[in-house]
C-alpha cells in the first residue's frame, strides 16, 4: 500500500465478513459501546490512517482508536525500531517493583524499556517540576491513581466539571459528569463536588463569574469568610484542559488563570487528565501546556500504550507499598512502544505537523459551513488534531458518523450531537482534503 498514492475503495459497509466476525465476537462478549461494524484485517495492507477491513474495504481512519493509535497504522519509523526487538516469554514482567534491562547501560540502550520510557516522560513535563511517575495498564488506572495519591496528602473532597469523563474505574466514575449511563447504581467517592466548565465566552461570563465574595464558583465555595468548603478539606481538583467525551470542548483561557490563581491561593493539587488530549494531539505535548494553569499531577494513557501518573516527589506518598500494580510497568512491550513512540515525534517533529493539519482540517470545514455547504454543522472546535464538529441534533451526528462510514470515513461521537476527529499525528495534507471531503458528502447526503 503506497500512502501517497491509496484512495478510500468501498463496496458494502459492513460487508457480509465483517457482519459475521462482529456476530461471532458477541457471541461471547459482555455488552459495551460499539460504534459500527468495523473488522480492522489485521492481515491485509495499512499504513497512517488507511487501513483494510475483512472484506477488503479500504478506509480512512480517522479516530487513531480514540487516539490509542497516534501515529496510526504501521508507522515505518516505529516498526522498524520494534524490528529490532527480539520478542521474549514472558513480554510482562510483574510490575514497577520489579526492573528489566534490555542490555547496554540504562541511560544508553537500544531498546527502551518501563525506566527510559520513565525518563522520557520526565523530560516532556521538565517545566512543571515533576520528578516522579507511576506506571499502570490504562489510563483508567491512572486517574485512580493520580487521585489516591492526592487524597493521601490530605484532604477528603474533590473538584470535578460537568461534562467531564476520567474512566470506567470507581474512583474515576465518580469524577464523571458527561453521561448518566457511566455511574447510575454504582457507589460513589463521597465529598465530590461538580462545577460548571467553561469553553466559551458566553458559558464563562453566564456559568462562571459570579458577584459572590470570590468573583467565581469556585472562589465563592472556598472563601474564608462567606465561603461553603473548607480549603485544607480539598484533596484535588481534576479537569480535562480539552472535554472529550464531554464534546471536544476546550478549558476557556480566562477560567484556567482563574484556577492557577486559586491554586496558588489555597494550595489546591490540580490534577489534569491527559488521557486523550495529551502526548500531541493538541500540537502541544500536553493540552495544558497551552493554558496559564501549572499541574500538579498529568495523567497519560491511550497513545503511551501504558497508563502513568506523573507527578512530585512531595505530592507522592513515600511509604512503600502505598502503590502497586501487577503487570503496571512491567509490559515490557508496551512500554517500548512508548518509549519510542516519543521519540518518532521528536525526530519527526510531529508537534508542529499537527498544528498545521489541524488548522487546516478546521479551515476547510469551517469555510464549508460559511459557505452554506454543511448544514446542520453549528460549531467546529478543538485544537491541533482533536476537532469537534457539532450538530444541530444529536439524530443528524448519528446519520452523519453512518454516512461517512458507508463511505469509507471513520469517525465517532461525543458529547451529545458532536462528531469528533482524531487523524494520526503524521496525517498529511492530502489525507486531511480526503478526510474533509467523505465527511463533508456525508453531511451534504444528511440533509
Amino acid at each position: 500500500m503506497d500512502r501517497d498514492t491509496v484512495e478510500v475503495q468501498v463496496d458494502a459497509m459492513p460487508g457480509e465478513r465483517a457482519k459475521r466476525w462482529a456476530e461471532y465476537h458477541h457471541e461471547f462478549a459482555a455488552p459495551s459501546t460499539y460504534v459500527y461494524e468495523f473488522v480492522w484485517d489485521t492481515s491485509a495492507p495499512a499504513i497512517g490512517p488507511f487501513c483494510t477491513d475483512v472484506d477488503g474495504n479500504v478506509l480512512l481512519d480517522f479516530t487513531s482508536h480514540v487516539a490509542a493509535a497516534p501515529l496510526g497504522y504501521n508507522n515505518p519509523q516505529l516498526r522498524e525500531r520494534l524490528e529490532a526487538f527480539d520478542l521474549v516469554d514472558p513480554s510482562k514482567i510483574a510490575g514497577q517493583d520489579f526492573y528489566v534491562s534490555n542490555g547496554g547501560s540504562p541511560t544508553d540502550t537500544d531498546l527502551p524499556g518501563p525506566s527510559q520510557l520513565m525518563d522520557r516522560l520526565l523530560e516532556t513535563v521538565d517545566g512543571y517540576g515533576m520528578d516522579r511517575v507511576f506506571l499502570s495498564n490504562s489510563g483508567a488506572e491512572a486517574v485512580e491513581n493520580a487521585i489516591k495519591i492526592c487524597y493521601a496528602s490530605g484532604g477528603h473532597r474533590a473538584f470535578t466539571f460537568d461534562g467531564a469523563f476520567h474512566g470506567r474505574t470507581l474512583g474515576a466514575l465518580s469524577l464523571n459528569r458527561s453521561k448518566a449511563v457511566h455511574r447510575k447504581g454504582y457507589p460513589e467517592i463521597p465529598g465530590v463536588v461538580s462545577l460548571p466548565y467553561p469553553s466559551t465566552d458566553e458559558e464563562y461570563e453566564r456559568r462562571w463569574l459570579t458577584d459572590g465574595p470570590g468573583g467565581n464558583v469556585v472562589a465563592d465555595k472556598l472563601h474564608p469568610e462567606r465561603g461553603v468548603i473548607d480549603p485544607d478539606e480539598v484533596a484535588y481538583l481534576i479537569l480535562e484542559p480539552i472535554q472529550g467525551e464531554g464534546g471536544y470542548r476546550p478549558a476557556h483561557p480566562e477560567f484556567a488563570r482563574d484556577l492557577e490563581a486559586l491554586r496558588e491561593e489555597y494550595d489546591l493539587r490540580v490534577v489534569a487528565d491527559e488521557i486523550q488530549s495529551g502526548l500531541g494531539r493538541t500540537g502541544d505535548m500536553w493540552a495544558v501546556d497551552a493554558l496559564d494553569l501549572t499541574p500538579d499531577v498529568i495523567t497519560s494513557g491511550k497513545g503511551l500504550r501504558v497508563g502513568a501518573t506523573i507527578s512530585r516527589s512531595d505530592v507522592f506518598p513515600e511509604e512503600t507499598g502505598r502503590l502497586s500494580s501487577t503487570w503496571g510497568a512491567g509490559d515490557v512491550v508496551a512500554s517500548l512502544q512508548g518509549a519510542l513512540t516519543l521519540e518518532v515525534m521528536q525526530e519527526e517533529d510531529l508537534l508542529a505537523n499537527v498544528r498545521e493539519r489541524g488548522e487546516g482540517l478546521r479551515a476547510i470545514i469551517e469555510d464549508a459551513v460559511e459557505d452554506g455547504e454543511a448544514p446542520g454543522i453549528v460549531d467546529v472546535r478543538g485544537r491541533g488534531l482533536m476537532i469537534g464538529v457539532e450538530f444541530e441534533t444529536k439524530a443528524r451526528r448519528e446519520a452523519v458518523v453512518e454516512a461517512a462510514f458507508e463511505r469509507g470515513l471513520l469517525t465517532l461521537g461525543c458529547g451529545h450531537k458532536t462528531l469528533r476527529l482524531l487523524p494520526p499525528l503524521d496525517v498529511t495534507e492530502r489525507e486531511i482534503h480526503l478526510g474533509a471531503d467523505l465527511l463533508l458528502e456525508a453531511v451534504d447526503a444528511t440533509s
